[in-house]
């Protein structure tokens, strides 16, 4: 059933409270007449999982998770008082092999988690709703067509079998918390013959600016006349010889729908009027996706609109692994700090889950695109089963109609490193490729969403699948693989639907309420922070390499002799190298037209991939993205022996005005050199000039020559829109390194009462790196910033608790003592 379906008024019933759960031994019980009456039976909430009602319960530590693999979960609800008469019982998500009884009588076995299902019921006042979540072990041991390889992160190998989730089956990437339960709604249905039901709407938008809307529906018996209205513009609707009531709408200049980044996400109310008597539809957005591939036709970008779109985010895990939350208020804080972070697309990849229609009506409304894997991941398919084949073609298909009206949706995908895989293995292309990719999915695309282009795997396109110079890539060059960050360009990335995974460490007050243990050494620590299974590091080796290149000092020596600072540089490091990496990409020049950080929010409280931790509090790494994905950008590159260049991009629908600033300080305050630019850049414009350019004469901007002693420690180029004083974005340069220029320095800090809250007034006589602010109830609007010396800058505290005024402590890598406030 769709979602326009279910707010459309057939009369719903959501069947949330008074069930009842009990586990017991795979088999024990064949059907419901077996629970006797001395069954201990615990509440449980639905939607839910059988996890979270033992967690609820004090049964479950998701610290320490017991295996659910071994039991049968029954749920049980008693409902009376319903009038009796035809319902429609409705399955939204079962995980995973589930049998459902009604008033005793089996009614429908689900064999994927991936599937909704409708059962035709009699009610009779006096119900009995019975659902068996089959034990998974059992079905996990059998044994299906030989596999031609198996993956090492993923156990056991029988999971490929059976269309469950990968979250809580991969050692070292997420707990392991097995999906058990009837995780989305269960809802009966009294369909109402007045009432628009089955709703399908399908809108796009042609070159020329004119909205296409078709509409379709079913409403009852009868030759009632029916009006359909979106966007001003009206028209008729025919009945069709199938029942349906049929429309269609050109709406000329329509406004269209653009990621935040580049526009507005602009939706439309869709409504029907029947018999006099209006009814809504729901929401819809006009725009047009088209895959570019370049001039060499081996390149990978998104077009939104005819517009190229350089994509940056992150790849979506889930809202909680323990609950398996679709609720609108489980997504929208983390979709808010996703938009607020600047990031235009999100990845929900093969090793996942698909999300509920709130998840994608908010990215809608926060104008975020998503690519959608299909939950393939890695494993060798048994393609040639026609069961396992009908499956996965049914949860495609209902996925792909439920958010037919969704603009978000960007692209469809046929899996996460299932070409990989087979490829890193010796084996040939065909091997990975085949009819799931080649021809089962992109028919099933053509046939129900044609706007949403179609990629067989990520990765894919080059001489091996995971070629970053060609197609999609996975890059971890700069990241896994401890390459310097000059690798970044070497690679020739085309677009990353991965990257950039670090053990990011999380704010120190989530670490004392969470995980108040010694960093690294602590067994507790180290449960928590990431590694691929039977790897001999793990990604806090990985963030410790960039730790010691950037900041020139000995990891274990720091750790051991000041732990404090250790976990502060750690906070800092992660981040420097994703700005350092996106500057890299996103300059003009770049081959690079988008790429997605791995991961955006924890499972689990600790130094995990996430850029959000998770109790919800962005990470240091957060901030940085969040300078790192500005529409309105500067950016340097260093062309060593070139010099420095300069670059400034507008992804904003607007031209403006602007002015760069160009210093290069001595000992982090003194200016050795300055220059200053005005520019006027178009909408979507960008702009590259040396700074050699700004100054008028021949600088060392890069310590490239070498002639004597370095001259200058950083470089700082400021960018201003029109004439405001209000510097919009700026770009560091560190010509010998970072730790060359941790000058000590003082800072000054007041805090001011401001129009809507309160804000922070922050100065500094020399270059502070890293400032960050601690201020318990409050979320400031940067954090983890470079501050310029001389200048003033305006941090807004954004409440988050119950604290009246903000207290806290500003701190920076250089200064010698936090500044209270």
């Amino acid at each position: 059933m769709s979602e326009a379906a279910e707010g459309a008024s057939p009369q719903i019933v959501d069947l949330e409270k008074g069930w009842k759960l009990c586990l017991v031994a795979a088999g024990a019980w064949s059907d419901p007449s077996m629970i006797g009456p001395d069954v201990e039976m615990l509440d449980a909430p639905v939607p839910g999982t059988v996890a979270g009602a033992l967690e609820r319960a004090g049964r479950f530590d998701r610290d320490d998770p017991m295996p659910l693999d071994g039991y049968d979960a029954w749920y049980l609800l008693e409902r009376v008082g319903e009038t009796p008469g035809p319902a429609v019982l409705a399955l939204e998500g079962l995980a995973t092999i589930a049998d459902v009884y009604w008033n005793g009588e089996l009614r429908l076995s689900s064999r994927s988690m991936f599937v909704a299902h409708e059962i035709d019921v009699q009610v009779t006042g006096r119900d009995r709703l019975a659902i068996c979540f089959r034990a998974l072990g059992p079905h996990l041991e059998r044994r299906g067509p030989r596999a031609r390889w198996r993956p090492q992160m993923i156990v056991p190998q029988g999971v490929r079998l059976t269309r469950t989730t990968l979250l809580g089956r991969m050692p070292g990437w997420c707990p392991s918390v097995h999906a058990l339960g009837p995780y989305r709604p269960v809802r009966l249905v009294r369909p109402q013959p007045a009432e628009p039901a089955d709703i399908r709407m399908a809108a796009t938008l042609a070159p020329d600016g004119t909205g296409h809307l078709a509409v379709s529906f079913l409403a009852g018996d009868g030759a009632r006349p029916a009006l359909l209205r979106c966007a001003g513009v009206t028209a008729a609707m025919e009945r069709g010889a199938d029942g349906r009531w049929q429309g269609k709408l050109a709406i000329p200049d329509v406004a269209a729908w653009w990621p935040h980044t580049h526009g507005r996400p602009v939706l439309h109310g869709v409504e029907v009027e029947i018999d006099g008597e209006s009814h809504a539809l729901g929401r819809t957005g006009f725009r047009r996706i088209d895959i570019d591939t370049g001039a060499d036709g081996r390149g990978f970008a998104l077009r939104v609109n005819g517009v190229p779109v350089f994509c940056r985010g992150a790849v979506w895990t889930n809202a909680d692994i323990v609950d398996l939350p679709g609720t609108r208020a489980a997504y929208e804080p983390t979709l808010r700090l996703a938009a607020g972070a600047g990031m235009n697309l999100l990845r929900i990849g093969g090793t996942m889950a698909y999300e509920s229609n709130a998840f994608f009506e908010l990215c809608d409304e926060l104008g975020i695109l998503v690519w959608q894997d299909v939950m393939l991941a890695n494993f060798d398919y048994p393609a040639a089963d026609g069961d396992f084949v009908a499956l996965l073609k049914t949860e495609v298909e209902q996925f792909l109609q439920r958010t037919a009206a969704s603009p978000a949706l960007a692209v469809l995908c046929g899996g996460s490193e299932v070409f990989q895989q087979a490829a890193m293995l010796g084996l040939p292309a065909e091997a990975g490729n085949g009819p799931l990719t080649d021809a089962v999915l992109p028919e099933i695309v053509r046939a129900l969403r044609p706007d949403v282009p179609f990629v067989p795997n990520a990765p894919f396109g080059g001489a091996l699948p995971f070629s970053s110079n060609a197609g999609v890539a996975h890059y971890y060059g700069v990241g896994a693989y401890c390459r310097p960050l000059e690798d970044a360009r070497r690679a020739g990335v085309r677009f990353a639907a991965e990257s950039l995974a670090f053990a990011n460490v999380p704010e120190q007050v989530t670490l004392d309420a969470h995980l108040p243990v010694p960093a690294v050494h602590d067994p507790r620590w180290k449960s928590r922070i990431p590694r691929d299974r039977g790897a001999s590091w793990d990604f806090e080796d990985v963030r410790e390499h960039y730790l010691g290149l950037l900041y020139d000092c000995d990891p274990a020596r720091l750790r051991r002799e000041d732990p404090a600072r250790y976990l502060d540089i750690s906070r800092a490091v992660s981040g420097e190298v994703m700005e350092a990496t996106y500057a890299e990409w996103r300059r003009p020049q770049s081959s690079c037209n988008g790429a997605l950080v791995w991961t955006l929010q924890d499972l689990m409280p600790g130094a995990g991939w996430g850029v959000v931790d998770a109790t919800g509090l962005p990470k240091p790494a957060w901030h940085a993205l969040r300078r790192a994905f500005r529409p309105l950008q500067v950016l340097l590159s260093d062309e060593g022996t070139n010099g420095l260049d300069v670059h400034v991009i507008n992804e904003t629908d607007q031209g403006r005005e602007l002015t760069v600033d160009l210093t290069c300080l001595r000992d982090g305050r003194q200016p050795v050199v300055t220059g200053r630019r005005a520019l006027t850049l178009a909408a979507r414009g960008a702009a590259t000039f040396a700074a050699t350019d700004l100054f008028g004469a021949f600088f060392d901007t890069t310590y490239a020559f070498r002639f004597g002693p370095p001259a200058h420690d950083v470089t700082i180029a400021s960018l201003r829109d029109g004439d405001s004083p209000t510097i919009v974005a700026e770009a560091f340069h560190f010509p010998q390194g970072r730790a060359r220029a941790l000058h000590p320095a003082t800072a000054t800090v007041a805090l001011e009462e401001a129009e809507g809250g309160w804000q922070l007034r922050i100065g500094a006589d020399r270059l502070l790196q890293s400032v960050h602010i601690d201020c318990p109830g409050f979320l400031p609007s940067d954090n983890w910033f470079h501050l310029s010396p001389g200048g003033e800058q305006v941090i807004r505290l954004v409440r988050t608790g119950a604290a009246e005024r903000p207290g806290g402590e500003l701190s920076a890598l250089n200064l010698p003592a936090p500044v209270s406030f």
